[in-house]
């Protein structure tokens, strides 16, 4: 049976307003002794706070809903990458005294479902496109707090932390070039003209304009980001493109699948091609060869889109422009020079 805040304080002699104080760290007004005597009990009885209780003395629910995206009949849409970032996520929001709602959303009507059914204090948008967010945000959300990551909507309802994407397909186009390649393969999914893929490709048409270089869009390979696109695409690069040298892909989970589909069709990696990704998940550092990767920090990346949501959520802070973070280049043993070049 359930202990109750009645229980403890019928057996410590005090009013259940005092032991309300002490078990919510409130004691300016409570003698030592009376403090101790009620710790003695609490933990004697196993008593737990009420959570939902809580949440009605604070008018908080201390609920973050992580939406993601999910189609009608399949599981939710989460990449390496942001599962990485909602485990991340999960620890910041327990660090502050919150908790967390993982949510798949297919239509914007779920996210104001979402909102009102569980009495979120705020939530995060993880895996949406921009015009997707667009639409979400301005599905009947009220007042709640809402954080979009990897995101370049400029939704007013919504405040946002990303990456570099520009700088980082910059920094990876520079690399493959600086080592002699010239027929680079730009894979990663379809994109529009807003929205990370966009930046990615636009930093890296960027890196061949600066050299005083010409590259063709023929180069372009549209593919889903997963490890089974990426051994497709590598297994059927030689047919699609048998003069390129290097692969820019935009995550590593389907820059990894692309040499494996490599190996598979006899080609080496780095001898044959060059394969280079962007994340700098764990994953890349074990795989043969070990992926040359653009790094994001993803853990700062969590750790700043909890503390801006919550500013919003407790503060009602709300940052005009988005948080951008650095990225770098790391080399490892998947890009080297092409074989004619030395």
């Amino acid at each position: 049976m359930r202990v109750t805040l009645k229980d403890i304080a019928d057996e410590a002699g005090v009013s259940m307003m005092t032991v309300s104080n002490v078990v919510n760290g409130k004691r300016a007004r409570v003698s030592p002794e009376t403090i101790e005597r009620i710790q003695r009990i609490v933990a004697e009885r196993g008593y737990v706070p009420s959570a939902s209780a809580r949440s009605l003395a604070a008018k908080s629910s201390r609920l973050i809903g992580l939406l993601v995206p999910a189609a009608d009949e399949d599981s939710l849409m989460i990449s390496p990458h942001n599962v990485a970032i909602v485990g991340l996520i999960e620890r910041e929001l327990r660090k502050g005294g919150y908790h967390l709602l993982l949510r798949g959303i297919s239509q914007p009507a779920e996210v104001a479902e979402a909102l009102q059914s569980w009495s979120l204090d705020g939530a995060v948008l993880l895996g949406f496109l921009d015009e997707e967010v667009d639409r979400l945000a301005a599905s009947g959300v009220g007042k709640v707090s809402l954080l979009a990551i990897d995101s370049y909507s400029d939704n007013p309802l919504t405040t946002g932390v990303r990456s570099d994407d520009y700088t980082g397909a910059l920094l990876a186009a520079r690399h493959l070039l600086g080592l002699g390649h010239r027929e680079i393969v730009f894979a990663g999914p379809a994109f529009s003209d807003v929205g990370v893929v966009h930046q990615r490709y636009e930093g890296f048409r960027a890196a061949f304009a600066e050299a005083g270089l010409s590259w063709s869009e023929r180069l372009v390979t549209v593919s889903t980001t997963d490890h089974a696109s990426g051994l497709a695409l590598g297994l059927g690069l030689a047919g699609s493109h048998p003069d390129a040298t290097a692969v820019f892909a935009t995550a590593d989970i389907l820059a990894i699948g692309i040499m494996e589909g490599l190996r598979e069709a006899g080609r080496s990696v780095p001898g044959d091609v060059s394969v280079l990704g962007f994340d700098d998940l764990d994953l890349s550092r074990y795989v043969t060869p070990k992926l040359t990767t653009i790094a994001q920090d993803i853990p700062r990346k969590a750790a700043i889109a909890v503390r801006l949501l919550l500013a919003a959520v407790e503060r009602a802070e709300h940052p005009a422009d988005p948080i951008t973070l650095d990225v770098r280049l790391i080399t490892r043993e998947s890009t080297a020079a092409p074989r004619a070049a030395q």
